[in-house]
């Protein structure tokens, strides 16, 4: 199940960066589970990653390499997470680095591993190191959407976008993929993400790009509230297109700036619109806030409320729930009278209890369509924030019951 087209449109190539998927057969043989990114020489990355303090071995690798040296290649496989293997799960993901980095000759540091899939099973080094060569021999500009495909696990469908936009006779280009349908509550200081640009952009601007995108973005969607070992989210400016973007160009850095964010929550909000089992997007926006960890705290107890995601996949509008929600989100000295709740445009609560204007046939419309909005307004102060998350289905159960079978 998913909700909504899933098209994602043309992928425009980017210029300075080649892709190459193979088979390594990890979890069943002949997928395609192994997808290579080879970034041209002088490309500058910066990275995200997942705040699980049962961070998986790659994850512990990709953070090393990437502050010792400019990565060059990044190595992905599907299938396997490689987390909670301790010591040994390190040495695999190394010995897949060197593998790579023997056959395209370039320092093992300069290769970032990413995995994904089940945890706390051996990863099959010799699998992935043996898919290599095949890997390397598929690099293109035009693999985006292989690529795609590639990184999936429990995902239905591949995630992608792509944006482009003209400076001063130029065309930059801004492109990227994502998976992940389950165990997706981001928390990146199992969701991966890839995007590049071809614009020259310095080192410490780019992590700040990064870092305030996937903050709007991935760090804002939950599918069932649990944080992978393996989250990972990579920005690369290659520099092909010659422009730079830098504080000293300010229209330039803010065209940017909102070119990288609408490509983050695009990718984010695919992960959401295919989240296991999911029949509904539901975006919880709230407002009347005193701070953002107010607003944050509220959202995120709606969103991942059981009692509201299955009263959702029930398309039922028992308001109540999403009223118990707000009021155990820890939110200190909160006047409920002074709370509003709309499903989409019906008003629902307000004043302490139900609204006078609300009738369940009106609620019922809402409840039915395959977006909803869950607006809430706190009206104790000006800050917003909205999260993005899914209903609960029986199909949730059944992908996660049936996960290693």
């Amino acid at each position: 199940m998913a909700v909504g087209s899933g098209d994602f449109g043309v992928l425009h190539p980017v210029d300075g960066v080649r892709i190459g998927i193979a088979s390594a057969g990890i979890k069943k043989a002949g997928r395609k589970d192994v997808v290579v990114f080879e970034l041209a020489e002088g490309s500058t990355v910066a990275g995200v990653f997942t705040k699980n303090a049962f961070c998986a071995a790659p994850v512990t690798i990709a953070k090393s390499h990437l502050q010792q040296s400019g990565a060059r290649y990044w190595l992905v496989n599907t299938g396997n997470a490689n987390a909670g293997t301790g010591p040994s799960g390190l040495e695999a993901a190394k010995q897949c680095c060197s593998a790579l980095a023997d056959l395209a000759g370039c320092p093992t540091e300069q290769v970032l591993p990413f995995s994904t899939g089940v945890i706390g099973e051996p990863l099959p080094a010799d699998k992935i190191i043996a898919a290599l060569p095949a890997a390397l021999a598929d690099l293109s500009a035009e693999h985006w959407s292989d690529a795609a495909s590639g990184i999936m696990t429990t995902d239905t469908r591949p995630k992608a976008c792509s944006r482009q936009f003209e400076w001063q006779g130029k065309i930059i280009t801004v492109t990227g993929i994502s998976k992940g349908a389950g165990m997706i509550k981001p928390n990146m200081a199992t969701m991966l993400g890839y995007v590049a640009c071809d614009a020259v952009i310095a080192q410490t601007l780019l992590q700040r790009l990064v870092s305030d995108a996937a903050e709007q973005s991935f760090n804002r969607i939950t599918v069932d509230g649990d944080t992978s070992t393996n989250d990972a989210c990579m920005l690369v400016a290659s520099g092909a297109s010659g422009v730079e973007v830098s504080e000293r160009e300010p229209e330039l850095l803010a065209a940017m700036t909102d070119l990288i964010n609408e490509v983050f929550l695009d990718l984010a909000q695919a992960i959401v619109r295919d989240g296991e089992g999911a029949t509904k997007f539901v975006e919880v926006a709230v407002c009347g806030a005193k701070s953002s960890e107010e607003a944050l705290k509220v959202a995120y107890t709606v969103a991942e409320s059981p009692l509201v995601k299955t009263a959702l996949f029930a398309s039922d509008p028992n308001w109540g729930r999403i009223l118990a929600a707000i009021g155990r989100a820890g939110i200190e000295d909160l006047d409920v009278s002074g709370v509003q709740v709309h499903l989409g445009d019906v008003l629902i609560a307000d004043k302490g209890g139900r609204a006078a204007s609300y009738t369940e046939e009106a609620g019922a419309a809402v409840m039915k369509q395959e977006e909803i909005v869950i607006a809430i307004d706190l009206g104790r102060g000006d800050v917003a924030e909205t999260v993005w998350t899914t209903d609960f289905s029986y199909d949730y159960v059944k992908i996660n019951a049936e996960y290693r079978s």
